[in-house]
């Protein structure tokens, strides 16, 4: 890579409310998975930053927790985090998608945005659950509520529209020198990733409050003689949800584990020992030190 080389370079937000599909698209764009998916609202707790590469570009994505009305001290964190992306950014996605009522004016989801200099996109998810003949009422409504530079259709799930959104994306970068080397997808931590993705199977396997009330953290991640030895700690807030984490028997954190395990190896293309622990914290999203020890800001 050229020091000096010029190419359209920059840094765009993915912001907009839970479970829209902002976390599908970042892996779309990507061509891998990067930030965990689930059906479940409220997945994303951190900024995931995603690198687009090609020969004449390179766009940072920054995949944000869903814009909510938050009440608990974690919830009120993962808000703010989406919030301060906007500061640094040359372009806004505000992702929405067709399932979801059409906003008055009054409740316009992208109202937090006025005032920003950036670009935004709207981007409308999931054209693939509705007919076509539905969609452009859908899409007139939204360009009453915000001056858009642009409203884009697509299904991150099928990949229609996505790469119409990425060179619309691209043609309004600035000129500038790579912000990141080529060969990277992703600035997160290798055991980033591996407690992220841990974490997926807690949201795919456990239901209702349960997977809101945990966290990872991995307490060893060693590799050796073609062999990664991880071993994590998974938190939960009740020792009730202690017991439904490990199951009868040890049931769940053995599906849980499994279910890891998988995605581990194929992120790390190499065998894994993978040993899961479970451990109370009294309410710990409502604890401000723990947030911190968690890797939030507090």
């Amino acid at each position: 890579m050229q020091n000096h080389e010029k190419i359209k370079s920059g840094i765009v937000a993915l912001v907009g409310p839970p479970n829209v599909g902002k976390s599908t698209l970042l892996n779309r764009l990507l061509g891998q998975k990067i930030s965990i998916v689930t059906p479940k609202p409220q997945t994303t707790r951190n900024r995931i930053l995603g690198i687009v590469n090609g020969p004449d570009h390179q766009l940072v994505l920054l995949d944000t927790p869903g814009i909510h009305s938050a009440r608990s001290p974690l919830n009120q964190e993962m808000v703010k985090i989406a919030m301060d992306t906007l500061a640094e950014v040359d372009a806004i996605i505000f992702m929405t998608d067709v399932t979801l009522p059409v906003p008055s004016p009054a409740k316009n989801p992208a109202r937090f945005l006025e005032g920003r200099t950036q670009p935004v996109f709207l981007v409308i998810n999931k054209i693939d659950l509705v007919a076509r003949e539905k969609l452009l009422p859908i899409l007139a409504a939204y360009q009453n509520l915000f001056p858009f530079q642009a409203i884009i259709p697509i299904s991150a799930k099928t990949a229609d529209g996505t790469d119409l959104l990425l060179q619309e994306v691209i043609d309004l970068l600035p000129q500038g020198p790579r912000l990141y080397p080529e060969d990277i997808p992703t600035d997160a931590s290798e055991r980033f990733i591996v407690a992220e993705i841990i974490r997926e199977k807690i949201f795919l396997q456990t239901r209702q409050e349960i997977p809101y009330s945990t966290a990872v953290v991995i307490d060893r991640f060693l590799e050796e003689d073609h062999l990664v030895t991880i071993d994590a700690t998974i938190i939960v807030e009740q020792p009730s949800q202690k017991g439904i984490i490990i199951g009868n028997k040890g049931t769940m954190l053995q599906k849980i584990g499994s279910a890891a395990r998988f995605d581990i190896q194929e992120l790390l293309d190499q065998k894994v020992l993978l040993k899961l622990w479970v451990k109370v914290e009294k309410d710990w999203t409502k604890n401000p030190r723990l947030l911190r020890e968690l890797g939030f800001q507090g």
